[in-house]
């Protein structure tokens, strides 16, 4: 076995050994899926997560490296699967991009781990259906071509080259577009920033004006009351003295009285 010879494991407990026969299925019938096999894929998945626990609790269990690469190749099948839900190949090639596939070979057969080809083959098979999305064409037809160039890597027929060409064509104009909406994007960008330091700046002198006719209003209330203070104090120094020339006009006018009657007595 690959994975345990990699690492120096030479005994193979005959739980793992099943482990790896059924991983080494899933993994063909993953790189050659059809829609008779889809349900079994499903079936043995479920199967190796099953095993991969048992194999987790058994007492002659494989090194932590070893079943940490089990579990990524499990984990990546039933990742591809989940991803074939999916509703759209946008949705699709997205979620295969986070896929992890193993990076030790599964059987002493492989050079390159079976999931790595897996994970190559879905996302062709992806693309090619984006690209069929966007120029219109047959699925099956581009799904061929995608995996005729990742098995053979031959040249491109005539018709080949044109749908090529017009796949560029139609992805450089995107890209012209997208350019466009990046530099519009900026450019407005600019504008709201420019804006922004305007409306900040008329604010600020706006504040400052606010700031300084609030002093002066505070200066005048101040002023105000000082002056009503001082009016105050006259207004009642101006009482005192009338009061003190009207005490004094009486008692002249009293005195007089006196002196009048005492000087000019009543006839009789």
């Amino acid at each position: 076995m690959a994975l345990a010879s990699s690492l120096g494991l030479v005994p193979v407990p005959r739980a793992e050994l099943k482990l790896v026969r059924l991983l080494s299925r899933c993994e063909v019938l993953a790189a050659d899926r059809r829609g008779a096999g889809e349900w079994r894929l499903e079936k043995y998945v479920a199967a190796l997560e099953e095993m991969l626990l048992e194999l987790k609790k058994h007492s002659s269990k494989p090194a932590p490296e070893v079943l940490n690469e089990y579990s990524r190749k499990v984990d990546f099948l039933k990742g591809m699967l989940e991803a074939e839900k999916l509703s759209s190949s946008s949705e699709k090639a997205l979620a295969n991009q986070f896929l992890a596939p193993g990076r030790i070979p599964t059987t002493t057969k492989e050079r390159v781990p079976a999931t790595q080809t897996v994970h190559l083959q879905t996302k062709a098979r992806y693309m090619g259906e984006m690209r069929s999305e966007l120029l219109g064409t047959d699925f099956s037809c581009v799904t061929g071509l995608e995996e005729t160039s990742l098995r053979k890597r031959t040249g491109l027929l005539p018709d080949e080259k044109q749908s090529a060409a017009d796949l560029d064509a139609v992805l450089q104009h995107h890209h012209s577009i997208q350019e466009k909406l990046a530099e519009e994007m900026l450019h407005l960008a600019r504008n709201l920033k420019n804006n922004t330091l305007v409306a900040q700046n008329v604010i600020k002198q706006d504040n400052q004006t606010l700031s300084h006719s609030l002093k002066l209003a505070d200066q005048n209330f101040e002023k105000l009351k000082d002056e009503s203070d001082r009016l105050e104090q006259h207004a009642k120094k101006s009482v005192n003295w009338l009061l003190w020339l009207m005490l004094i006009v009486v008692c002249f006018i009293f005195i007089s009285m006196i002196l009048f009657i005492r000087i000019f007595p009543k006839l009789r």
